[in-house]
């Protein structure tokens, strides 16, 4: 029986959904994609639905959403996602995805986690986060000395994991794909939709997702918004965080 985030069944494409989540589709045809995401307590939802999205439309790519529990894992906007695999029974995955939001900082030390992402990360194909999911690769080991991104906020922090941290929407460092802040997961799902597919294929997803972001406001970016108050902000915002990344230093360390 499939399972659905909120108990509501989500619209997989418009008519042309050829990825799937796993249990949803009947067929015996093995996935030419597996590709298993981290579902964490008090993630940032679209962190996590935005690449889903687009890869329930790439051609063979299976999702399973792995937690400790199959137990209904709440959002930090307060509604859940229900896993659809535990840890134990999740398949080896070709495409490792860790979502972020405040729920990444609050599993840094949490070695069953570590664990789970560094074994499906020795055999994936793709390692990759969205966001501040990508704290949770380096707090396991996975992004030292490698180009990766994140949130623009907490961009400071991720290079004292011995991360080249750069402000980039998608960065792609060999096998290990990150993408920026929260939206930017989108850009990254048509990133690896290519990879998956090829471009063609992600061109035509991006259509029938119509992304053409236009906002009505140019403040999505700290030069937009303007730089001194959006300094003020990602200082309150690491401040806040500093405690739980200091943390995961001194136990990556040792």
């Amino acid at each position: 029986m499939a399972h659905y985030a909120a108990g509501v069944k989500p619209c997989v494409g418009v008519g042309f959904g050829a990825g799937r989540l796993a249990g949803m589709s009947e067929s015996t045809e093995p996935a030419a994609v597996r590709a298993v995401a981290v579902l964490l307590p008090n993630l940032t939802q679209l962190d996590l639905t935005g690449p889903a999205q687009v890869l329930s439309a790439t051609p063979g790519v299976v999702l399973d959403l792995a937690w400790r529990t199959t137990d209904p894992v709440r959002c930090d906007g307060g509604w859940s996602i229900i896993p659809t695999v535990t840890f134990d029974e999740a398949p080896q995955a070709d495409l490792l995805l860790v979502p972020g939001g405040q729920g990444a900082f609050e599993v840094l030390t949490d070695d069953a986690v570590l664990e789970f992402v560094r074994r499906q990360a020795r055999g994936a194909r793709w390692v990759t986060s969205v966001c501040t999911g990508s704290f949770v690769l380096a707090a396991a080991g996975l992004l030292t000395g490698r180009r990766a991104t994140t949130h623009w906020a907490s961009l400071p922090m991720l290079a004292e994991f011995g991360v080249a941290a750069v402000s980039e929407r998608v960065v792609v460092d060999g096998n290990v794909i990150t993408g920026g802040g929260i939206t930017a997961g989108i850009d990254f799902g048509l990133t690896l939709a290519a990879e998956i597919a090829g471009e063609d294929v992600a061109r035509e997803v991006q259509l029938r997702l119509e992304y053409d972001p236009a906002p009505p406001f140019d403040s999505g970016t700290p030069d937009g918004f303007g730089a001194e108050a959006a300094a003020a902000i990602g200082e309150r915002t690491r401040q806040a965080r500093r405690p739980l990344v200091d943390a995961a230093l001194r136990h990556l360390r040792g």
